[in-house]
């Protein structure tokens, strides 16, 4: 049994079962992976891969289960590189962050401005997108960790680790009627046109659970995942936007204006996500600590273990 051979399995599995497609992305050839394949089936003594002629159209029963293994063991071996580099050069390297466009741009500036001076030598990358594919990215490991607010069935088989807490704020245009209402009401909000997050109408968000509790249906007009442009619709006038307190900045956003909106919302808490096989270099745990000083080394490695997963703020 080859490292390879598995490599191929699992590439054509995360293919849709498509091998020329699996071949192309692993820059070797169809054929090849097919052999690679069949010498592994022979080699365990069981179909993995279900065929109708050249193509492949299922995965059996126990190919399921081999796939699984597989993965780990990929995992495993990737591990086993990164204590390597760790020994050899303990101070250079990679971090790759997959993380929402509202944590890059007011969140982490400041972070990653301490990290960079203290590791010239580590090449750090920003992944923004939704929720659901900041998950993706560290479960298939294109990604080291996650950082990311919503609910946390969406970063299911990673061990999520809480930083700090943040509110919700509204946002209008300048002397919009809003701003003379004595007391903000979700009643009030309803009464215009809504532009927020993508998320915040799906799932279990806060946003979506303070107006379905009061059974109000407001006017979303407009969703995005990128918090100046939420900015950018409310500044001309689409609507009043729901967006993370943290990403209004009163010295620019000049054409707008914030009302506090934490008495309506729960309050929305910030995690890391991690694989729980994940080896983490000792870079990536001062990150983790400069992020949330609360995440000592201790408090990271007994979470993974799992002997600390009812840790929370």
């Amino acid at each position: 049994m080859k490292l390879q051979q598995l490599k191929y399995l699992c590439e054509v599995a995360q293919r849709g079962l498509n091998l020329s497609e699996a071949a192309q992305s692993l820059h070797t050839s169809q054929p090849g992976i097919s052999k690679q394949i069949r010498l592994l089936e022979e080699e365990l003594g069981v179909q993995i891969l279900v065929r109708h002629g050249k193509r492949v159209v299922d995965v059996t029963e126990p190919g399921k289960v081999i796939l699984t293994i597989a993965g780990r063991m990929l995992k495993d071996a990737e591990n086993l590189k990164q204590v390597a580099r760790e020994y050899s050069d303990e101070d250079a390297g990679a971090l790759i962050i997959a993380t929402t466009h509202t944590q890059a741009r007011y969140a982490l500036p400041p972070v990653v401005s301490r990290f960079t001076q203290r590791y010239p030598r580590v090449r750090l990358s920003l992944r923004q997108g939704s929720p659901q594919h900041i998950g993706d990215l560290v479960r298939s490991g294109e990604a080291d960790i996650a950082i990311a607010t919503e609910a946390s069935e969406l970063y299911d088989g990673l061990v999520l680790l809480p930083c700090f807490q943040w509110n919700h704020c509204v946002i209008t245009p300048l002397r919009h009627p809003l701003l003379k209402e004595r007391q903000l009401t979700l009643e009030a909000i309803a009464r215009y046109p809504i532009v927020t997050y993508d998320f915040a109408f799906t799932g279990e968000s806060p946003i979506r659970r303070a107006f379905d509790n009061k059974g109000i249906k407001p006017n979303v007009v407009l969703t995005a995942i990128d918090a100046d442009v939420i900015k950018a619709y409310v500044e001309m006038g689409l609507g009043v936007g729901i967006l993370a307190k943290m990403a209004f900045d009163p010295a620019r956003d000049l054409g707008l204006r914030i009302i506090d909106a934490s008495r309506l919302f729960e309050p929305s808490m910030t995690r890391i996500g991690i694989r729980p096989n994940a080896y983490l270099r000792g870079y990536v745990y001062d990150f983790i600590e400069m992020f949330a000083p609360h995440l000592k080394r201790a408090v990271v490695d007994a979470t993974l273990k799992g002997e600390g997963s009812s840790y929370e703020l």
